[in-house]
């Protein structure tokens, strides 16, 4: 059984649009323009080098993108998907209700925006069943008093909190701002220890950050997904299967979740990503129990599903 406990249905506001929002006003419009080209130009590197294929406009519907990620979960024999994000709180949470048996979905606003705290308790009303944060786009510390109420919430209805530490965007992207070092967190979860806080994409450049924010928290847990091409701008050797084993090792098992971080089309669910992270746990001889908590059993928990008995997949 596999829940891939991280990806995004497409329609988010691109993340170079926020880019441009925020840096606008620091070099001007004549100097964005080159900003704007400096990251397509990495990013196009970066696909490549992935064997991706390049994204294209979307036309089809809201309905016709749900089911059509529902044809890729069913091909890949996935249990359930979960959505970090999908163009809103309201759509996303359409397209959840389009499809319960496979579909779980996370609200998605920043804590620092206005009435947030309520927007979360509207998301929970509507069928959302956690919350994701891009941290560095919050523009006050996590652990200001000022976002206590949207902690508060989250623990009121036992919510899972995805958070995404690091840069954003990819190369040429946000490469600093406040909230970037996952120890940002240390402080809301020490007053929130029910809450469980997932730190996304093994830290995001931040590994040994948070190995320390989990040595001091034991409700910090870590999901795998991305490309991880962050690893290459670390100056160290770094890669995929050495963050497996550190992490197994010092958060343990029950810690570790499963994702791809997949999300537009024609990539659709990147089964490149999932079938190099089964071979990094084949290579790395994880016990059957370590693997059904990595790719099912710590999702299932968080997100209390009721899960049917597991199917065996076909293919992988």
């Amino acid at each position: 059984m596999i829940i891939d406990f991280h990806c995004h249905f497409p329609g988010d506001e691109p993340t170079q649009d926020r880019l441009d929002a925020e840096y606008e006003h620091v070099c001007g419009p004549a100097k964005l323009n080159v900003l704007r080209e400096n990251s397509a130009r990495y990013a196009e590197r970066v696909r490549r080098a992935r064997s991706l294929p390049p994204t294209a406009p979307e036309t089809r519907t809201t309905e016709e993108l749900a089911a059509a990620w529902r044809a890729e979960a069913d091909d890949f024999g996935l249990e359930r998907v979960v959505f970090m994000s999908g163009g809103g709180n309201d759509r996303l949470a359409s397209v959840v209700a389009a499809h319960p048996d496979r579909f779980v979905g996370f609200a998605n606003h920043q804590p620092c925006s206005p009435g947030a705290a309520a927007e979360l308790r509207r998301a929970v009303e509507i069928g959302l069943r956690g919350y994701k944060v891009i941290a560095p786009w919050v523009t006050v510390p996590l652990a200001d008093r000022s976002l206590w109420p949207v902690w508060e919430v989250v623990e009121e209805h036992a919510l899972p909190v995805v958070l995404h530490f690091g840069p954003v965007n990819g190369g040429g992207g946000l490469g600093w701002a406040p909230n970037m070092d996952p120890l940002a967190l240390h402080d809301v979860a020490k007053a929130f220890p029910t809450v469980n806080f997932v730190v996304a994409h093994f830290g995001c450049g931040y590994p040994a950050e948070l190995l320390r924010l989990g040595w001091s928290n034991a409700n910090v847990h870590v999901d795998s997904s991305s490309n991880h091409e962050w690893t290459r701008w670390v100056p160290y050797d770094l890669d995929q299967k050495a963050l497996f084993r550190k992490f197994h090792e010092t958060f343990g098992p029950e810690r570790v979740l499963f994702g791809t971080d997949s999300c537009d089309f024609p990539w659709g669910y990147i089964r490149k990503y999932a079938e190099e992270q089964v071979r990094i746990v084949d290579e790395l001889n994880l016990s059957a129990r370590d693997r059904e908590l990595i790719f099912a059993g710590n999702a299932a928990r968080l997100l209390n599903l009721d899960l049917p008995v597991a199917r065996t997949r076909e293919t992988a």
